[in-house]
């Protein structure tokens, strides 16, 4: 199983990288994960209440479960006008 997880804006800049890809060797959480167990194992916290995610493409709850081939993106969140 292998999930790729991108970083954007800040978020990246934060953690030193952009992308990570876990898998069964590379994570403490147990199978099957959820986006916020991607998180945790990044961040080591739980999530902040207003950054938002997404798998494949589509914005998603943090109690998603993942499956083989996922992609999970995370951003923070963003003002403008």
């Amino acid at each position: 199983m292998s999930i790729t997880v991108r970083f954007f804006a800040s978020l990246s800049e934060q953690l030193g990288f952009d992308q990570k890809t876990f898998d069964e060797k590379t994570v403490a959480h147990k199978f099957p994960l959820t986006i916020e167990d991607v998180w945790r194992e990044v961040a080591d916290r739980p999530p902040p209440e207003n950054l938002l995610c997404a798998l494949n493409h589509e914005y998603a709850d943090f109690k998603q479960h993942l499956e083989d081939g996922d992609e999970v993106a995370f951003f923070p969140p963003v003002n403008g006008g």
